[in-house]
C-alpha cells in the first residue's frame, strides 16, 4: 500500500473542513500516479452525492475518457459509505484504502448505519415507503437495451 496516497486524501479532507466543507477526501491511483482527487462537497454544492470518494471517481472517469476505472485503487481518508461503496463497485476500481472507519465516522456525527439498516429491509417495510408501478411499461427500456446492438455494456 502506498501510504502516501492515503496521507494525499487526509490532507484533502482537513483542508476541505478548514474551506467550511465535510471532514472527507479521497484520490484515485492507477499505475502510480494520482489521476484525480475529491473532496467532499455537499454543502458547498447542495448535492447530498457529492462524497468525496464520488467526486474524485467522476474526476477519473472524465481524466481517463471511460467510466471504468479497472487498474484503479481508491484512497479514502474514511471508510466508504453504502453510496459510495455502490459508486466504487459500478466504477469497477480494484481496490478500496481508507483510514477512519465507519465508526470514526459516526462518533463525528455522520452515521451510516441507517442506511445499512435500510438495505437489508424488503422493500415494503423501508422508512421511505417504495411501491412498484407500471411493471410492464417498465420493462420496455430493458427490452430496448437489451436489442440495441451498439450498447456500451457496463
Amino acid at each position: 500500500m502506498d501510504e502516501e496516497y492515503l496521507r494525499r486524501a487526509i490532507a484533502l479532507a482537513i483542508e476541505n473542513v478548514n474551506a467550511g466543507g465535510g471532514p472527507f477526501g479521497a484520490v484515485v491511483v492507477r499505475a502510480g500516479s494520482i489521476i484525480a482527487e475529491g473532496a467532499n462537497r455537499v454543502t458547498a454544492l447542495h448535492d447530498p452525492t457529492a462524497h468525496a470518494e464520488i467526486v474524485a471517481i467522476r474526476a477519473a472517469g472524465q481524466a481517463l475518457q471511460t467510466h471504468d476505472l479497472s487498474g484503479c485503487t481508491i484512497f479514502a481518508s474514511c471508510e466508504p459509505c453504502p453510496m459510495c461503496l455502490g459508486a466504487i463497485l459500478w466504477a469497477r476500481l480494484d481496490h478500496i484504502v481508507y483510514a477512519a472507519t465507519k465508526e470514526d465516522a459516526a462518533a463525528a456525527g455522520f452515521d451510516d448505519s441507517t442506511f445499512y439498516t435500510e438495505l437489508a429491509k424488503p422493500a415494503a417495510d423501508r422508512q421511505t415507503p417504495m411501491q412498484q408501478a407500471l411493471a410492464g411499461e417498465g420493462l420496455q427500456p430493458m427490452v430496448a437495451w437489451r436489442q440495441f446492438s451498439a450498447k456500451v455494456p457496463y
